[in-house]
């Protein structure tokens, strides 16, 4: 069995999820796995890069998109010619992005089924890009299968009939985000060290996190380090003001964020909706305690980790939970094999597609 993960995003943790997941498939018995991302993709400049089987020129602008949709036959054509001298059995979509349809097309034509991983099924406010949902949707209805990472999320796919009459719903969960090996929590000298990472969207509920904030004892001690790329909103700047943290509204490249989550003794993710967490399943591959809101697939993610700390989405119960953690940090309990969630995650998909 031969599986090609594609995902052509240049930024993020798409481009790390769909190597992550070849790599999976890759550690199966009888299976090849076989990975296309961006020649762009950011993750493609690191030392430790991952083998790229099918590297695709996207887009730097949007049009420079514009562009390479003009030229999407062209693109069909030669994608179709590399297809058939690949010849996989199966493709996956990692996550889904504006130039899909033209790799599903050529997929079509070589008569090859794939599956895509539907991580949101309703845009976050302020996230993603024009028509996002409604490419993705598209794209959804002409997969074989489609794959989703909470109940949450499969919830809203089937409410929305996102998903083909004859496609195949298969329900899995956000696998750890591995970014290489970090030091244990706690492994430092001074106050405790919290850490917000992620794009500084109304929806990660930062304004959430500045009334907890304030309704923390002053000789609390702990330090906070709020990272990510975002609007200056007031949310931003009130944050920015206050004694014991530090913002950094900036994009974190790659090469950054395993330091990052090393730096951290835990995650506090206020967020007031979410499908799952990427920035959850990073910290917890990383062995990091992780102080979230109870929203959304959320929730359902962090119930059953020894290391998630869920409280309900409002300033007290926020403003308790973090006093709590500082006050008695807890001993970090052993973490599974990351790897081994990956290899799990994808034998379900081979087996139920």
């Amino acid at each position: 069995m031969r599986v090609l993960v594609w995902q052509w995003g240049r930024r993020g943790g798409g481009p790390r999820f769909a190597a992550q997941l070849a790599s999976a498939f890759g550690g199966l018995t009888g299976t090849e796995a076989l990975l296309s991302l961006s020649s762009r993709a950011e993750i493609l400049q690191e030392k430790d890069a991952p083998h790229c089987d099918l590297p695709v020129p996207t887009y730097t602008s949007a049009a420079h998109l514009a562009a390479r949709v003009l030229a999407s036959p062209w693109m069909i054509a030669r994608l179709t010619c590399t297809l058939r001298e690949l010849r996989p059995d199966l493709a996956i979509c990692a996550l889904p992005g504006p130039l899909d349809w033209i790799f599903a097309t050529a997929l079509r034509r070589v008569g090859v089924p794939f599956g895509v991983i539907a991580h949101d099924a309703i845009a976050h406010p302020g996230d993603g890009y024009p028509l996002q949902m409604l490419a993705q949707r598209r794209l959804l209805r002409s997969a074989d299968a489609v794959i989703v990472l909470s109940a949450h999320v499969a919830e809203q796919v089937l409410a929305g009939r996102m998903i083909g009459p004859r496609a195949k719903l298969i329900r899995s969960s956000h696998p750890p985000m591995m970014f290489g090996p970090v030091a244990p929590a706690f492994a430092h000298a001074g106050p405790v060290r919290l850490l917000n990472f992620g794009r500084l969207l109304p929806y990660k509920g930062l304004d959430l996190l500045a009334a907890a904030l304030q309704r923390t004892d002053p000789d609390l001690e702990f330090t906070l380090r709020v990272v990510g790329s975002g609007p200056e909103s007031d949310a931003v700047r009130t944050l920015r003001a206050m004694p014991r943290v530090a913002v950094e509204n900036r994009w974190v490249p790659e090469s950054e964020i395993g330091p990052l989550l090393g730096w951290s003794d835990a995650l506090v993710l206020p967020y007031r909706e979410a499908s799952q967490s990427g920035v959850a399943s990073a910290a917890l591959a990383a062995g990091r305690f992780v102080i979230a809101t109870r929203v959304g697939g959320l929730a359902e993610q962090l119930a059953n980790q020894p290391l998630g700390r869920l409280c309900e989405p409002d300033p007290e119960n926020l403003a308790a939970a973090i006093a709590h953690f500082v006050t008695t940090p807890p001993p970090a309990p052993a973490v599974s094999d990351p790897a081994q969630i990956w290899r799990d995650q994808a034998e379900q998909i081979l087996r139920e597609i």
